[in-house]
């Protein structure tokens, strides 16, 4: 989620986007010394070959940014003008402990302290001031009453969502609805003085983290800047191949296996199978972690009695879903192994998913 909405900021602020280095991932340090644990994002998403396609959006390496900015004295310390090099002067940080680098990149940039529980980031139809100014009063006419409705609560918007090409105001109501934020701090602006930045640096620490969709946090005032952002990603952000066509091996795998359940038809003619998500593993909160057999009550409404049921999932302890196997035909991913060999266990997750 957070490399979607760093993506999007970038493209809506005609910034090129630097990667950060390749670094170990939460949940993604699996396997021996023979198998690839440091990632970064080209690893996953097909962003060069995003760049080439459009214009508008342009992605380079940390290291191509340090080596043809830093290195060259085109960086200064925010605030001071002082020319900064990068910590000894190196330019490489892929498999590295980067917290130097980090501490660097936020001398030298403009750090915001964007929280999206707290704000949502309005983006300005242009860069003219008069623009920055349209999201200012839009925003004050809401929160104080003059713009002839009460304050938004979130209640007011469920099952009755804005039109996309709604009048802005409008549209923000419904963005500002769940923020937390005190007053004006319920909106972010993209404003002139982070418009003239030379680099801004979106950081993961101090209570900012972009763990978030994007389309509940970025507010463009014009709506079909909104509209073309979120086609953009449904239609090109995708995995790289070799998760997608492992995904696929797998689907096909599952449906072969599906054929041969004789307890329902469907299964049998078609090779059609249902899904279920299961995440279990990395929830911090107990109130979502429910037993197993509470699990099946909520669902049974919605599979078939018998059928092939397929648990993506991260519970390892499979005798978890007890309840499920004593009525469907019950599958997992390492039931299928055998049919993606060669494939960075790593990618689990992201198979599953698909």
């Amino acid at each position: 989620m957070a490399m979607e909405t760093a993506l999007v900021l970038s493209h809506a602020m005609g910034r090129t986007l630097v990667l950060p280095p390749e670094q170990k991932m939460y949940l993604l340090q699996n396997g021996d010394s023979s198998q690839k644990k440091d990632f970064g994002f080209n690893d996953f998403f097909h962003l060069d070959a995003i760049s080439v396609e459009h214009k508008g959006f342009k992605v380079i390496t940390m290291e191509e940014f340090l080596v043809r900015e830093a290195m060259q004295g085109k960086m200064v310390e925010y605030g001071t003008n002082t020319t900064l090099y990068p910590p000894n002067k190196q330019t490489s940080w892929d498999g590295v402990h980067a917290k130097p680098l980090f501490d660097y990149l936020r001398k030298i940039g403009n750090t915001p302290h964007w929280e999206p529980w707290d704000c949502a980031l309005a983006i300005p139809s242009s860069t003219e001031p008069e623009a920055v100014e349209e999201l200012k009063m839009t925003f004050q006419s809401i929160m104080d009453g003059s713009y002839g409705k009460p304050k938004p609560t979130l209640e007011e918007f469920n099952s009755n969502p804005t039109p996309v090409d709604a009048p802005m105001a409008e549209r923000m109501r419904e963005m500002v609805a769940d923020k937390h934020g005190e007053g004006e701090k319920k909106l972010c602006l993209y404003n002139q003085p982070l418009q003239q930045a030379k680099l801004i640096h979106l950081k993961s620490s101090d209570g900012a983290r972009l763990l978030t969709h994007f389309y509940a946090f970025i507010f463009f005032a014009d709506w079909k800047q909104d509209l073309w952002s979120k086609r953009f990603v449904r239609d090109h952000l995708r995995y790289v191949d070799e998760i997608m066509c492992a995904a696929a091996r797998v689907v096909e795998a599952v449906r072969k296996h599906a054929k041969k359940n004789k307890n329902y038809e469907p299964n049998r003619d078609e090779g059609v199978y249902d899904a279920l998500h299961v995440r279990r593993g990395d929830f911090q909160y107990p109130p979502t972690q429910l037993p197993a057999d509470k699990l099946y009550e909520l669902s049974k409404g919605a599979l078939h009695e018998g059928s092939t049921l397929y648990v993506a999932t991260d519970e390892r302890d499979k005798s978890f879903f007890k309840p499920f196997r004593e009525n469907y035909d019950l599958v997992f991913l390492d039931d299928f192994l055998d049919v993606i060999p060669t494939v960075n266990s790593n990618y689990y997750g992201m198979i599953d998913q698909l």
